[in-house]
C-alpha cells in the first residue's frame, strides 16, 4: 500500500455531554449506530479498518469505493427496514455479519445491504491530512469525487441540529479549528439521544441476592394487540431491590418467559417470573435496534394514573 497513512490508525474520540457545545467553532453533524471503519483506499483496493483495527472488508462484500489513493474516516450503517428513514439504523443487522461463513455474508449482503458514511478525510494522493483544522479536511472531502459513498450532512446552526435527535442517535459536534485527534476525545463531542416511555412490567428477573429484584422486563402492546417484551430496567437501587420483591409476587402469573438465546448468560439466567399486564413504569431510553430498546433503561417513576393498554409500541418510533 503506497498511501501516506497506513493502517492501524486509532480514530479520532468524543467525549460525551448531556448537551451540545455552542459557538462559532462548532460543526454538527447526526450520530451514526454502526461500525467505525477507517477505508484506506489506494488504486482499485480498499482495506476498512475497525475502531479496534481489524479487518472489515470481507464482512461486506458488497461495498465499493472509487479508484484513487485517500484515506476516509466513516461508518458502516444497515437502515432500519422498519421506518426505512437513513436515520434510523438495525445494528442487530450489522453485527449478523461478523459471521466466519462466507455464504451467509454474501447472502445477507443481498437481504440487508450496508452502506459507507463518510464524516472525514484523513489523506489524498501524497498527503496526510490529519494535521489540518476539520474544516479544511471536510473542505476537500466535499471536493473528493466519491460515487457510491455517502457523505453525511453537517451544519453549523445548533437549533438544526437539534431536529437529528428526532431520529439518529444522537448528534456529534467537531471543533472546526482542530486537528485530527487520533484516540484521543479532544476535538469531538457527542450527545446521545435520550427518550421516555411508558412500558407494562410483564415479568422480573431475581436479584443475585435472596428476595432482591435484578431487573424488570419492559413490554408494549402492538397495534394487534399483542403485548411484545422491547427491553429492561436494571437500574434499581439497593433498597428498592427488596421491597419490590414482596410487591411484585401478588401480580405473578405463574409462568415464566425466557430471553432471547445469548453467549454470554445461561438458560438459567435468561429465565425470567411473568407477571400478569397490570404494572406501568416510565423509563428513559436511548438506542432502539429492530423494536427493541438495546441497552438498560433508567426507572423515572410507578404510573398507577396509566392504563397498561395505553403502553403501544409506537413509542418506539
Amino acid at each position: 500500500m503506497s498511501l501516506p497513512l497506513q493502517p492501524p490508525i486509532e480514530p479520532q474520540l468524543a467525549r460525551g455531554k448531556p448537551e451540545l457545545p455552542v459557538g462559532p467553532e462548532w460543526v454538527y453533524e447526526p450520530k451514526y449506530d454502526g461500525f467505525r471503519a477507517i477505508a484506506f483506499v489506494d488504486g482499485d483496493s480498499f482495506t476498512l479498518q475497525s475502531r479496534g483495527a481489524k479487518p472489515l472488508e470481507r464482512y461486506f462484500p458488497e461495498l465499493s469505493f472509487p479508484p484513487g489513493r485517500y484515506v476516509l474516516d466513516g461508518e458502516i450503517v444497515i437502515d432500519s427496514e422498519i421506518t426505512g428513514a437513513q436515520e434510523d439504523q438495525d445494528f442487530d443487522a450489522l453485527q449478523n455479519r461478523i459471521h466466519p461463513a462466507a455464504s451467509r455474508i454474501e447472502l445477507l449482503s443481498k437481504q440487508t445491504p450496508a452502506r459507507y458514511v463518510a464524516f472525514d478525510l484523513l489523506a489524498v494522493d501524497d498527503e496526510s491530512l490529519m494535521g489540518e483544522p476539520y474544516e479544511q479536511r471536510r473542505l476537500r472531502l466535499e471536493q473528493l469525487p466519491l460515487p457510491g459513498v455517502d457523505l453525511t450532512p453537517i451544519t453549523t446552526d445548533a437549533g438544526a441540529a437539534e431536529r437529528w435527535f428526532d431520529h439518529a442517535e444522537g448528534v456529534v459536534a467537531k471543533d472546526q479549528r482542530a486537528a485530527y485527534a487520533a484516540g484521543k476525545r479532544t476535538a469531538m463531542v457527542k450527545v446521545k439521544r435520550l427518550r421516555t416511555l411508558d412500558a407494562v412490567v410483564s415479568g422480573y428477573r431475581p436479584g443475585k441476592e435472596s428476595g432482591t429484584v435484578g431487573s424488570l422486563i419492559l413490554a408494549l402492546y402492538t397495534e394487534a394487540g399483542e403485548l411484545r417484551v422491547v427491553g429492561h430496567c436494571s437500574g434499581l437501587k439497593p433498597a428498592e431491590k427488596r421491597t419490590l420483591r414482596e410487591r411484585l409476587a401478588q401480580y405473578e402469573s405463574g409462568t415464566t418467559g425466557h430471553g432471547d438465546a445469548s453467549r454470554w448468560k445461561s438458560e438459567k439466567e435468561l429465565e425470567w417470573i411473568a407477571l400478569r399486564p397490570e404494572l406501568v413504569v416510565e423509563v428513559s431510553f436511548d438506542q432502539v435496534t429492530s423494536g427493541r430498546i438495546r441497552h438498560g433503561t433508567k426507572l423515572l417513576r410507578w404510573r398507577d394514573d396509566k392504563s397498561p393498554r395505553e403502553c403501544t409500541i409506537d413509542q418506539l418510533i
